[in-house]
């Protein structure tokens, strides 16, 4: 059970295969051991995914992309998750950058920084959550204060993503005192690769999770970083609330597509155990307990795609899209929940011991529904929309 080749178009059928096919031959074989040791995924690795224009699968061809659009950022997601959640990942900041300068940032900017964004040889990440703001992205207190022609940063970022390998950090802070959404901007950080960021005016310090391991994310801290006023995405103060708002979409999306890649993974690898594992005399996939788990999975797990399309679809076609997005994310997160649970129970023992695959699906599902907007949030957000417009 996967994508079916007569509901895209032949040139994304071909894009998928491709990526399938790299994921199968150069992700799934590393995944476990690097994920057991809580290593980064290889710099080698990145550079090959960026060779294959993976960067700039969504952009405009005339700027250098592959012009897939969302719906080829879709299923590169699935199919790299399906191989590893965290390497499904490694683009998406990319991505995110590129639509963001796309459609809010100055010329100068697209100049300066769409190229390198779209072949990947410059890697980005975002740093908006802090300690005390989380869903409550308003609530930040970071400061970017204006000096001459710099931004003077001070404060603290938490779950900053790939910052180590970033060349360059989307930042979301306040330029005036004012309270509420109106004092918030992005400024584009520019840094150094490497663990070490640049101290003193910047450290960090990575933070250990449980699952989604090989893609690191950081505590930063900011005394003093100093950020070029050309550096402030569009170039107006204050707008930097609205212009993340922008690229939710497109970031939801990818959460649902994530989820959807490792619930197949988590699948299959129940389907096949569940034909080699024999129990009483057969295997075990000839109990009627073991055949339904199966049919509910492969059920939620084609739902969840179709929503997902859905969304491609209309983000692809210009109209708006943050309902169905909201829907798809929080469906799929919550999908893949389920799914990785029944994996681990067809798997029984072993799906409890750390070295077989279906524990890393089952604890990288853990965070499909708190990033990018937890369930709690996506079904506020969503009612609102509903009794606003029913």
């Amino acid at each position: 059970m996967s994508t079916s080749s007569d509901e895209i178009r032949p040139e994304l059928c071909e894009l998928r295969d491709a990526v399938r096919a790299f994921a199968d031959r150069e992700v799934a074989p590393i995944a476990h051991k690097l994920h057991l040791a809580g290593e980064r995924i290889p710099d080698s690795l990145v550079d090959k995914m960026m060779d294959m224009g993976i960067s700039g699968v969504a952009a405009p061809a005339n700027l250098g992309g592959l012009g897939m659009g969302a719906m080829g950022a879709a299923l590169v997601t699935e199919e790299l998750s399906r191989a590893w959640m965290s390497v499904g990942s490694v683009p998406l900041y990319n991505w995110s950058l590129v639509q963001l300068i796309l459609q809010a940032g100055t010329e100068a900017q697209r100049r300066k920084w769409l190229p390198g964004l779209i072949s990947g040889a410059i890697q980005a990440a975002h740093a908006g959550t802090e300690a005390q703001a989380g869903s409550d992205a308003a609530a930040i207190q970071t400061k970017g204060q204006r000096k001459g022609g710099q931004y003077v940063v001070s404060g603290s970022k938490l779950w900053c993503t790939h910052a180590d390998r970033a060349d360059v950090i989307s930042l979301l802070c306040r330029t005036s005192p004012e309270p509420g959404h109106n004092s918030i901007s992005l400024l584009l950080l520019e840094k150094p690769r490497g663990d070490c960021f640049v101290p003193p005016k910047l450290t960090g310090s990575h933070i250990e999770t449980v699952g989604f391991q090989g893609l690191h994310s950081y505590a930063l801290y900011f005394d003093g970083y100093e950020v070029p006023e050309e550096n402030l995405v569009g170039g107006v103060e204050g707008r930097g609330f609205k212009q993340l708002m922008s690229v939710y979409e497109f970031a939801r999306m990818h959460s649902a597509f994530s989820s959807i890649g490792v619930a197949q993974a988590a699948y299959e690898a129940a389907l096949d155990y569940s034909k080699q594992r024999v129990q009483f005399g057969k295997p075990i996939c000839d109990f009627q307990a073991i055949r339904h788990k199966l049919a509910d999975m492969a059920t939620r797990i084609t739902a969840a795609r179709q929503l997902g399309f859905l969304v491609a679809r209309r983000i692809d076609a210009g109209v708006r899209a943050d309902l169905e997005a909201g829907m798809a994310k929080l469906f799929a997160s919550e999908v893949v929940q389920q799914v990785c649970h029944e994996a681990l129970q067809i798997h029984g023992g072993m799906g409890f011991a750390v070295e077989t695959p279906v524990n890393r699906y089952w604890l990288d599902s853990a965070m499909a529904s708190i990033g990018d907007g937890t369930s709690e949030i996506q079904r506020e957000v969503i009612s609102r929309r509903l009794l606003r417009d029913g």
